[in-house]
């Protein structure tokens, strides 16, 4: 088989099965897919406009270094506990006179400036958990660190505010989609890469495949998801029907991409591709609220300088490209990009001249709406729990005020209870 071609259950697995439909497949198959018959003529449903609100979240993974990004070069604290690590004072790209930016950071240095960009600081949660797998876990379904959640926070706003039962109202540019896209009603698909998001044709039925019982996504093969007894007639039905959405929704990517060709040069960096491929789809109008974009590199336990540096330079070089894009498009008062990272690092250097997994960090937000400079408070570095930052801005406070203020939907339905908001972006 031809692996940059899309099968029937390679394409539920890595998009539709995303939405965990392991226990509503009757109603799911009702619902969504007496509407695939009709999209796959008339395209999505409308799940945004043209002047509707679009938000990109950038997940830096591996647990980014906080305190080596916004540098507090006021802070004797920060010199003592890094004697090898910590950015000389001479170096930071200052933004105040108590903290700056690592020396790598110049174009968003430059953003922070021209009012484009804006960093919250000290932001975590309650009792927080060490573990990349956890962590990101947390993070991605807005959950407390002691509860568990299938669905992520992304996948339950589309739950609650998009209209329409087709998927692609949230796209990541993944193989597989992300926790926080996940959803009851599987509105999000993953495309990992233009040429790959192509669906087989002209097999029908399609034959049996060596991986047909391969593990899905959620753990479960599709036999387990679906139901090995299942009439053989119902499933050929499914999958036609899989088939003919599958096929509008690649014509409508494949389609965008031709038209929405980027005037802008990207850097040759993975990242670079993935926001250059997000750029395209919005410039083509692309009807999704929400994509979703990961930079992995960030667990540096030992040597950080150089490798912190190296990604450092690589964040900032394609938000940089992505964000004039944008502008060339007359996007960018449109679209806000959200970064976060599962956690922080320790305050103190470990003996490695690394940092291991602390807890708060400062997250970044992008685009011509938001409230540029520096929100909340540096969290001390002297007051500290068990070697980490205090968060003093629960992460979920944040999510809230994208809710409410950039993407208008109320925020308690997808967060479970209020967080309040912050002044993030402009009235």
């Amino acid at each position: 088989m031809n692996e940059h071609l899309f099968t029937r259950r390679r394409f539920l697995r890595t998009t539709l099965l995303g939405g965990a439909v392991a226990t509503t497949v009757p109603s799911f198959i009702d619902r969504t897919f007496a509407a695939l018959l009709e999209s796959a003529e008339t395209g999505f449903s409308t799940a945004t406009g043209k002047d509707s609100t679009i938000l990109v979240v950038m997940q830096l993974a591996g647990g980014n270094d906080g305190l080596n990004t916004v540098v507090p070069f006021a802070d004797d604290a920060y010199y003592s506990a890094r004697p090898a690590l910590a950015i000389p004072a001479a170096k930071v790209l200052r933004v105040n006179d108590h903290c700056g930016l690592h020396p790598s950071l110049t174009n968003l240095a430059s953003m922070l400036g021209e009012g484009s960009a804006a960093i919250v600081q000290g932001v975590g949660y309650p009792n927080p958990n060490r573990s990349h797998f956890r962590a990101t876990e947390i993070w991605h379904t807005a959950s407390d660190s002691d509860k568990m959640d299938t669905y992520g926070w992304l996948g339950r706003y589309c739950d609650a505010a998009c209209s329409g039962e087709d998927p692609g109202q949230a796209i990541a540019t993944a193989d597989q989609l992300p926790q926080a896209l996940r959803s009851k009603s599987g509105k999000a698909i993953a495309i990992g890469s233009p040429q790959d998001y192509r669906f087989q044709q002209g097999m029908d039925p399609a034959p049996a495949e060596p991986d047909d019982d391969e593990a899905a996504p959620d753990g479960g093969s599709i036999d387990m998801l679906f139901g090995s007894s299942a009439p053989e007639t119902g499933l050929a039905d499914f999958l036609q029907r899989a088939a003919l959405d599958a096929a509008a929704s690649s014509a409508q990517v494949q389609d965008i991409l031709r038209k929405a060709r980027s005037s802008k040069e990207y850097p040759a960096s993975d990242l670079g591709r993935r926001l250059k491929l997000v750029a395209q789809l919005i410039g083509g109008g692309m009807p999704a609220r929400v994509y979703y974009v990961s930079l992995g590199g960030f667990d540096t336990h030992a040597n950080q300088t150089g490798a912190h540096d190296r990604q450092l330079r690589v964040f900032d070089e394609a938000v940089a490209a992505f964000c004039r894009d944008l502008k060339d498009q007359g996007n960018f008062d449109r679209v806000t990009l959200l970064t976060f990272s599962e956690f922080g690092r320790r305050v103190a250097q470990n003996a490695s001249n690394g940092t291991d997994h602390g807890a708060a960090a400062p997250l970044f937000l992008f685009g011509g709406g938001v409230k540029a400079g520096i929100h909340c408070e540096h969290p001390s570095l002297t007051k500290l729990y068990r070697g980490d930052l205090v968060h003093g801005t629960d992460f979920r406070r944040v999510y809230a005020t994208i809710l409410e203020r950039w993407l208008a939907t109320p925020s308690k339905p997808v967060l479970g209870r209020d967080f309040g908001t912050l002044d993030l972006f402009r009235a």
